[in-house]
């Protein structure tokens, strides 16, 4: 299939970083961001960001100065709802104001909104915090198995999907993530577990890229539901610890 390549081990993009296990995913990373107290920030979809923003947002934040980037964004308009954009929008920007906000979405040919985020994102100062989720086939961002945009070092922004994943989609590359300030990935559920402890492992998903040293997160004795922060950028390689309950993970 176009796009996909047989699977290879990837050059690591590991970020230096640290794993906490807590009991609320949500609340610990809207502690964690709001703290940070970022003038930029790069949001993810699914259901835990949802979780994440609403969290974020029930802690009336000021965001006045704040630019919101997407990581990545299904390639549909911002009513769809497979919009991450909205999605985002109903948790978090529709309650919190921001300065300005950058749909990844536009009304062009796929390849044209990608470059355009692309020279959007270079143009930029790096962005603060970058949110990132895993999926239960190791995928972080629209970053999918097999695809050739795990091989990219030179994009920040590409165009991508699969036969597997509804879309086509805008994402984040690995030299966009490691460009970030602060990667933080989070994790809950049963089902992202079996991806989680494949990563643990050292096991060459797609998340382990810009999330193995610090990512994940889950309540005292599930071990599923993790939260992480890694710092990124050639100036700020020190890990930074999440607070949270029931200590460092594995």
């Amino acid at each position: 299939m176009p796009g996909t390549r047989p699977s290879a081990r990837l050059p690591t993009m590991a970020l230096p970083g640290e794993l906490r296990v807590v009991d609320d995913v949500p609340a610990a990373f809207a502690d964690l961001v709001t703290g940070l107290v970022p003038r930029s920030v790069a949001l993810s979809g699914g259901a835990t960001a949802r979780r994440c923003y609403e969290g974020i947002a029930s802690r009336r934040p000021d965001w006045s100065g704040v630019e919101v980037f997407f990581g990545d964004e299904r390639f549909v308009p911002p009513g769809h709802p497979d919009s991450n954009e909205a999605l985002a929008r109903r948790a978090l920007l529709d309650h919190v104001p921001v300065s300005v906000v950058h749909p990844m979405y536009r009304p062009l040919a796929i390849n044209a909104a990608a470059d355009g985020y692309d020279r959007l994102v270079r143009s930029s100062p790096p962005i603060d915090v970058v949110h990132l989720g895993l999926g239960a086939d190791g995928h972080t961002a629209s970053l999918f198995p097999g695809s050739v945009a795990l091989d990219e070092r030179d994009r920040l922004v590409v165009a991508t999907g699969d036969g597997v994943h509804p879309h086509r989609r805008l994402t984040f590359t690995l030299p966009a993530i490691a460009r970030c300030r602060v990667a933080v990935v989070t994790v809950a559920g049963a089902t992202k577990r079996t991806a989680l402890e494949r990563i643990e492992r050292g096991v060459d998903l797609a998340a382990a890229h810009p999330s193995r040293p610090g990512a994940v997160a889950g309540g005292p004795g599930r071990g599923t539901d993790r939260v992480g922060c890694a710092r990124a950028g050639p100036a700020a390689r020190a890990a930074r610890r999440v607070d949270g309950r029931g200590g460092a993970a594995p």
